[in-house]
This record gives structure tokens, sequence and C-alpha cells, in this order.
């Protein structure tokens, strides 16, 4: 096994382990379950046993379930996690990518690339939490997302660069908005893993939970969005995503038009009327 200069592990940001190999394949790579009279998806990659490595016919599953629930108006929030207590997601799997040829592997690459964008453009608010290891695509699937919660002992890592790669999906991106840019530089070049309490400090992940909390701590924040107006939620996404790197006076005029957008809508009559009834609000389905 080779070392750097240093005399440390080359692979030490990949030595999680063997997964266990007896265990078969589920049914489906990807499951998809409703909470909270339908409102809340939560969606779990489902390959423990692969420390749910990411397999082509696990990334057309996964965009076909988030393009589903993109269409579906009762979701109003997402929730994306990983089964198992090992790892969210240790990227693609490297045993299928292992007899590809080049066209097999752009031809993935294609795939993989569709589902990340699906995620990104989902209208919907959706966030990662993050159990255990986010490595590689996995770490790039959690940063697709609107934001990432963790339980206190994930890793995030981009190994991509010892395997001779640069890393698309995402991560020089992403990484650079929510790190800061020589960390996420560091991160990509050398392939060293953070901690979540790292990457909670730096501001990567929102929470840090113990992993028997963090479930019940994604579905407390989804059913908090969710009891919110889905039009005045939908329209400040929108509103971020579009306004980011945008001039200030531009930025403002996409917030503006959100923020009218919301003015005129019955929710707002609805919030309103609620809060000096001292009720609770009823809102209305998004508009699609």
């Amino acid at each position: 096994m080779a070392t750097n200069s240093t005399g440390t592990d080359r692979w030490s940001a990949l030595d999680f382990g063997p997964p266990p190999s007896d265990l078969a394949e589920p049914d489906s790579p990807v499951l998809v379950d409703y909470l909270s009279d339908g409102r809340i998806a939560l969606i779990t990659l489902n390959r423990p046993h692969a420390d749910n490595a990411i397999t082509t016919e696990m990334g057309a599953r996964l965009t076909e379930i988030v393009e589903t629930v993109a269409v579906r108006p009762a979701v109003l929030v997402v929730i994306l996690t990983g089964a198992g207590e090992r790892a969210f997601s240790v990227g693609s799997d490297l045993r299928q990518r292992k007899g590809m040829t080049k066209e097999d592997w752009l031809r993935q690459r294609q795939d993989f690339d569709r589902t990340l964008y699906t995620v990104r453009q989902l209208r919907k608010p959706i966030f990662a939490a993050v159990n255990g290891i986010a490595y590689g695509g996995g770490s790039e699937l959690a940063q697709s997302t609107d934001f990432i919660i963790a339980s206190d002992n994930a890793t995030f890592g981009q190994p991509e660069a010892m395997l001779g790669l640069a890393a698309g999906g995402g991560s020089p991106v992403f990484l650079p908005k929510l790190l800061p840019r020589g960390k996420a530089l560091q991160m990509l070049m050398t392939g060293d893993p953070i901690t979540a309490q790292e990457a909670h400090r730096l501001g990567m992940v929102n929470e840090i939970h113990p992993p028997a909390e963090l479930m019940g701590a994604a579905r407390r924040i989804a059913e908090k969005i969710a009891s919110n107006s889905p039009t005045a939620v939908q329209a400040v996404k929108r509103a971020v995503h579009l306004g980011e790197g945008q001039p200030v006076e531009q930025a403002i005029a996409i917030m503006m038009d959100a923020h009218w957008r919301s003015a005129v809508h019955p929710d707002r009559v609805e919030g309103i009327g609620a809060f000096n009834e001292g009720r609770e609000p009823t809102f209305q389905d998004p508009d699609y």
C-alpha cells in the first residue's frame, strides 16, 4: 500500500473498512416514504451492504423518484438520507465501474449528471440528513441539496484525485461556496476528509446530532418548513438560487419578483389573518 512522503497512509481518506459482503442486493436501491399526511417525502439511498455506493440503476431510480416528487402537489418538503449506520453514500460504485468501457463510463456519467441536475432543479425544498460517510459523489449529492444536517460521526470527503479523477459531480463549484476557498481546494487536491464537527464549524453543515437523533431532527425541520406557505417557501428558494452570484441590483430584482408574487397570493391574506386571529394558517397547494 502506497504512502506519501510523510509516511501517511495514502488511502487513509478511503479507509473506512469493507462493508459486509454476504448481504443480498435490496429489492429497490432507493426507497421513498411519505410522512405527515404525505407532506414530507423521505428518500433513502438503500444499498447499506455497499455503503450506499451509487450504481447506474440506483442513479436512475433516484432520478425517477425525485421527478415523481416534483409533480406531486401534496409533497412540500423532501429529506434525502442513506440506509444503515455506516454511510450516507460513498459515491459511485467502483466495483461496477471496474469492467466498464470508456463508452459505458461516459454513458453512466451522463446518467449521474441528470440525477444531480434533477435534485438541484427541484422547486420544493430538499435537504440531506447525512448519517456517517459522505464521500465523492455521495458528498456531492448532499451538496446538491438546499442544506445539510449530519450525525456527529459523519465525514465528508472528495477522494477523486487519489483515484486519478477530477471531481465531476459539483464539488469544485459547491465546496468553495460552502467552505473557505482554501479549505475546499485542500479537500479536492488531497482527498482528505473533514469531520462533521469541522464541517459544522465552517458552515457546510447546519446542525449535528447523535446518530440516533438525526432523523428526528430532520423530521422536525421538514415539518416546520411544511407548515409554512409552500408558495412562499418555493419563491424564496428560487430567489436565492437565481440571485446567487448576480450583481446586487439584479439579485434584488429577482428577490422582488418573488416577493410581489407572494404578496398577491391568497396565502399572504391567510397567513396574516391567522396571525391576527391567533390560529394556525391553512395555506393553499403551491402554484404549478
